[in-house]
């Protein structure tokens, strides 16, 4: 989530190019997408915007005001914003302008779509029954396991997304959902060729938890052998946390031998004790990363 790493890189002197997951069809970002015919939500792209504003912590508290009531309960004002734009024919790259104008996003900080194309994920479960949406992935109602998911009909990347990916510097990727986020963005036609063709190095952060109709009982190995079938690739290091104070039978599992392998970097990622990465925590690890070895 954006909270986990921007909050704790942009306390640091850093350029940062964010690729957001846009096909959202849960919740009430995917109910906008669907009854305006958008082809992309804005929930994702929303968060990105706030965690990265320079604004006024009134422009930020009005942008994220959530109604209540009325013909718009449960919308988000930004989300509203942002879907009334395109319904009025005013293309995304014009829309994401005002965005950034209105939330005073500084100029090191790139925000792009993952595609602005309209696509459905679906998975495959291990029994053969296929679910579609997002958000039906996301809570799910079955009891066997995601075998695959794939995006229908296949989306192409976003060019600025494309352009981000080759000149990075350094490539971080999670944490996050790991099907109906992160795989998600994989899956887009032009992204993980654009990531493997980078230079740069690619660290995934795993997730503390597992999520349940998605990840039951996965290791850090597995989260990452997921990870780099979508990718297409291998990743170069994998940040996970190794702080065990935090009792829960959720908690992503610790292959044995791990810390043996210098891939793999385990380290108390843990916010207050809670099952939470620490955005300083997750900088500190980024940044040290990124000096040269």
């Amino acid at each position: 989530m954006p909270k986990a790493v921007l909050a704790g890189l942009k306390k640091h002197p850093v350029e940062l190019s964010v690729i957001c997951a846009m096909l959202d069809s849960g919740g009430s970002a995917g109910r906008e997408r669907e009854l305006y015919k958008t082809n992309v939500s804005f929930g994702d792209i929303r968060r990105v915007f706030l965690a990265l504003s320079d604004a006024s912590p009134d422009v930020i508290r009005a942008f994220s005001v959530r109604f209540k009531d009325g013909p718009y309960k449960g919308l988000v004002m930004a989300n509203v914003l942002g879907t009334a734009m395109i319904t009025e024919g005013i293309d995304y790259e014009r829309t994401l302008k005002v965005y950034r104008e209105i939330l005073k996003i500084p100029s090191q900080y790139q925000i792009f779509p993952s595609t602005v194309d309209n696509a459905t994920l679906c998975a495959e479960l291990e029994n053969g029954q296929i679910i579609k949406g997002e958000g039906n992935i996301d809570v799910p109602n079955h009891n066997s396991k995601v075998s695959k998911v794939y995006l229908k009909p296949k989306p192409a990347a976003y060019l600025g997304a494309v352009e981000a990916a080759k000149e990075a510097d350094l490539i971080v990727i999670g944490p996050g959902d790991l099907y109906s986020s992160l795989a998600q963005i994989l899956l887009i036609d032009g992204i993980s060729q654009a990531l493997n063709k980078s230079k740069a190095k690619k660290v995934y952060i795993c997730n503390i938890m597992t999520k349940k109709g998605e990840t039951d009982n996965f290791s850090v190995l597995d989260f990452t052998a997921e990870i780099e079938k979508y990718l297409k690739g291998p990743v170069d290091f994998v940040v996970y946390n190794n702080d065990k104070k935090f009792d829960s039978r959720d908690l992503v599992k610790i292959n044995s031998g791990l810390e043996k392998n210098g891939k793999f970097i385990g380290k108390d990622l843990l916010k207050s004790g809670t099952a939470e990465h620490d955005p300083d925590k997750l900088a500190k690890i980024i940044l040290n990363i990124c000096k040269p070895r």
